[in-house]
């Protein structure tokens, strides 16, 4: 077990232990089809998310990673060339931010890909699971390798892990 404490832009203080190893040990119900890194390598979230490049994850996630320059989301640094995404303060006003993780789904991602195993999995792995129902929109409109078609669907089920390049 490895103790971590996050202290970076959005979140000081926050203590939490590392309990399986990294990306190892899923829920039987949640198999992403990217890790943290590539998703940061495809270009994700406008380039906006970790920007800051929290000192708790791996300095090698970033080296290839599409991050804004400027603090500001930049379409064009996601995969697709399209925003999908909703702002930070509609997850909140919605509720689906929890406090131990305050940018999101991501970030329970990617503390639970590095082995966190905390009291939200279970509601965040069944948030990730309704995503399919994008992913099965894209496979039933879209000829197969055809990643023109749908393009701010295909970037949003590439935030949520899902790799339509696939399809």
């Amino acid at each position: 077990m490895k103790k971590v404490l996050a202290n970076d832009a959005m979140q000081s203080g926050y203590e939490y232990a590392r309990t399986e190893p990294t990306g190892k040990h899923f829920h039987p119900d949640f198999k992403p089809h990217l890790t943290p890194p590539e998703m940061l390598s495809l270009g994700v979230f406008g380039g906006l998310y970790f920007g800051d490049k929290p000192a708790e994850f791996p300095k090698t996630w970033f080296t290839s990673a599409k991050l804004s320059p400027d603090g500001k989301q930049h379409k064009e640094l996601n995969l697709y060339g399209v925003n999908a995404s909703q702002p930070l303060s509609v997850w909140q006003e919605k509720g689906w931010i929890h406090k131990d993780d305050p940018r999101g789904w991501f970030q329970w991602y990617c503390r639970y890909y590095l082995g966190r195993r905390h009291e939200d999995d279970v509601r965040q792995i069944k948030r990730w699971k309704a995503i399919t129902r994008h992913v099965a929109q894209i496979a039933h409109n879209c000829r197969p390798g055809d990643q023109h078609c749908r393009p701010r669907q295909r970037q949003a089920i590439l935030h949520w892990a899902y790799d339509s390049r696939n399809l």
